[in-house]
């Protein structure tokens, strides 16, 4: 995320849930599976500007989806077209 950010991605992004499966599909497009890992996108699919063009990297598969948890109970109950800012922390 930090990496994705630097390199000029939005922190600051649109919830969209509807919108994540075709996210998802248009931002791995191209990008091969690879054993013992998930391909992690930023910004993540549930938001509006995930998709095509956002990065990818190969992460180890639990990293990914802690990270994916912890965000989405964050955003859990915020509606589709809620801003919210994405801030990395130790």
């Amino acid at each position: 995320m930090e990496d994705a950010v630097t390199s000029g991605k939005p922190d600051t992004l649109t919830i969209n849930r509807t919108g994540a499966a075709a996210n998802r599909r248009d931002s791995l497009r191209g990008v091969q599976t690879k054993s013992g890992h998930d391909r992690d996108e930023f910004p993540p699919a549930m938001f509006q500007e995930g998709g095509k063009g956002a990065s990818v990297r190969h992460i180890n598969f639990s990293d990914n989806r802690g990270a994916g948890a912890c965000i989405g109970g964050q955003c859990r109950g915020l509606p589709d077209g809620t801003r919210v800012k994405i801030d990395v922390v130790d």
